[in-house]
């Protein structure tokens, strides 16, 4: 398998793949047998990976590290080597779970608050017939609990696990664990039961389109303040980056 061309900002990978070269990659990682994991980069994963290097090694040895952003796209551009598209975590996986009920992939999906897993089951099963979801658990990333949840999933027979426990949690789990499991292919997705389960509704179009679902999270939810707040800093630790950055 060809490995994409990507770059590094700030020392963590991103590869150059659009939408469609993505579920290629991950078809492909299906079919090759696992385990291959996932990740979706965006400001937030970059500026924490700077202070864990847990989770930047988790994320530079990811078999796939998708560009998740608009800000993303803007540091690709500053550095000199231009993204093609973005591709959220969410989208992607809407279109995996499409692609999954016209191949026969089974799907765990593993995460977030109780019940809210199968409810996201519930309207991806609806959504794209035929899809088969081998399970659903809440559980917790806590290190207690990772035998029984690895075994789950084991016995569920995945051929892709989704992860929902935030990052780093989420991407530091499937580091541990991934192999373990038996799926061909883990990725951590964050909040993305919660808004196909319609817990949290997204952006409208326009405003993901012109990046700025962060500025609607904003006024939702404004908790989110205090995360939000990485925006800046990693505007500015982009602009202060002197190297181009790494080609493959």
């Amino acid at each position: 398998m060809v490995q994409p061309p990507c770059l590094y900002i700030l020392g963590v990978r991103v590869d150059a793949v659009t939408r469609e070269e993505a579920l290629a990659q991950i078809e492909a990682f299906v079919r090759q047998g696992g385990p291959h994991q996932v990740v979706t980069v965006n400001p937030e994963f970059i500026m924490e990976a700077q202070r864990n290097p847990a989770f930047r090694e988790a994320l530079n040895r990811a078999a796939l590290a998708v560009p998740d952003g608009a800000r993303i796209l803007w540091a690709a551009r500053r550095l000199g080597r231009p993204l093609v598209e973005q591709v959220a975590g969410v989208d992607l996986v809407e279109h995996i779970a499409a692609r999954a009920a016209e191949t026969g992939w089974r799907l765990f999906l593993l995460g977030a608050a109780p019940g809210v897993a199968e409810r996201a089951a519930r309207v991806l099963q609806t959504r794209y017939p035929g899809l088969t979801i081998a399970g659903t658990y809440a559980g917790s990333p806590a290190p207690e609990e990772e035998a029984g949840i690895v075994e789950r999933i084991r016995t569920a027979q995945a051929d892709i696990l989704l992860v929902a426990y935030g990052a780093p949690a989420q991407d530091l789990w499937l580091a541990r664990n991934l192999a373990r499991t038996g799926a061909a292919v883990g990725m951590g997705v964050g909040g993305s039961f919660d808004y196909i389960a319609g817990v949290v509704p997204r952006a409208p179009l326009w405003m993901r389109r012109r990046g700025l679902e962060w500025l609607y999270r904003l006024v939702r939810q404004p908790w989110r303040w205090r995360r939000m707040a990485v925006l800046p800093r990693f505007v500015l630790a982009v602009l202060r980056q002197q190297s181009p950055g790494q080609a493959r």
